[in-house]
């Protein structure tokens, strides 16, 4: 029986030397110069995926192109479409929405989160079954979460309106979430909480677990209390933590899409319309694709802007 090829001491040493001659290339050269070698193809793919779609955005905000119309010629309009954007009361009535919605949603998943870290936090029979089962939302789509919720709040057909319609006695036809003026807007803050607070949660456990044992054991030796540790260990340490969870969150919530316009699309009216519904109508039902990609790169500087004021406030966080 013939030997494999991989034990053929000819084949190994025409191997060994096809990989020296390889090695040869980067002899020579410095640390630096081979992680360049290696990392050079990623930065490559990014700039591609990343920098040229940004760099076509902007020189697109300053025409007047319409993207069902790519024949067209392109006029340069220059600030107009930023202008236009800004006078726009309903661009503002759209971030004033958006901000409500992310100060709302927010603030839920963080005292939710928080919360369910520090139950989590301490060892109980059934630790791993519950926490698996407060991490299943997040695991979900978006879209998926989307439908399953506006399946749930159907009027006619929804379980949730069966349920309010059984312990209240109100009709369930005549009662929507997604469809009342004042309701659809924290339904869209119940569906958010409920899909991220899982994710706030495993930040803050994070938090929790990187606190050393020996600060707690040096405070019950000081007969601190309970109330004294958190507010002077539990709370500073896994401020950071916290901190970082809201950046993220924000910056997801700010530009969230998916969920609003399958649970309302932006209705009833417009209590729900938030700027990424705003920019999607500009773009693909008006086909204004200038005046979208000027509000693109507007939301895109407001988040970046508001995000690098926020990380110099966390690093001052985390030095103290």
């Amino acid at each position: 029986m013939s030997s494999l090829p991989t034990q053929d001491p000819l084949y190994a040493t025409r191997a060994g030397a096809v990989g020296a001659a390889g090695l040869g290339r980067f002899r020579g050269l410095s640390d630096r110069a081979i992680a360049w070698w290696f990392v050079a193809p990623s930065i490559l793919l990014l700039l591609a995926i990343n920098i040229f779609p940004l760099i076509w955005t902007i020189r697109l905000s300053f025409t007047n192109f319409r993207a069902n119309m790519p024949s067209a010629p392109i006029r340069w309009v220059g600030l107009d479409n930023y202008v236009d954007i800004l006078t726009d009361e309903d661009i503002w009535t759209a971030m004033q929405v958006t901000a409500r919605f992310v100060v709302a949603s927010i603030s839920c998943e963080v005292l939710l989160g928080f919360g369910l870290a520090l139950l989590i936090n301490r060892r109980f029979r059934g630790h791993s079954f519950w926490t698996t089962l407060i991490l299943w939302p997040m695991m979900l789509s978006p879209a998926v979460v989307g439908n399953f919720w506006t399946f749930l709040l159907q009027p006619q057909t929804g379980l949730f309106n069966d349920t309010v319609s059984a312990l209240t006695g109100i009709d369930a036809a005549s009662f929507s979430m997604i469809g009342d003026v004042s309701l659809a807007p924290w339904t869209i803050v119940m569906v958010d909480t409920w899909m991220w607070t899982p994710y706030v949660m495993l930040i803050c456990l994070a938090g929790l677990r990187s606190i050393p044992d020996y600060i707690y054991e040096a405070a019950a030796i000081d007969r601190a209390s309970p109330w004294r540790r958190f507010w002077s260990i539990t709370l500073p340490m896994v401020l950071p933590f916290l901190m970082l969870a809201i950046l993220f969150r924000v910056i997801e919530n700010f530009k969230m899409f998916d969920m609003v316009n399958l649970l309302t699309s932006g209705g009833p009216g417009s209590v729900t319309e938030t700027a990424s519904i705003t920019l999607k109508r500009a773009a693909f039902e008006k086909w204004h694709t200038g005046y979208a990609s000027a509000l693109a790169i507007i939301m895109f500087v407001t988040v970046f802007g508001a995000a690098n004021i926020y990380v110099k406030a966390l690093n001052r966080v985390k030095e103290r």
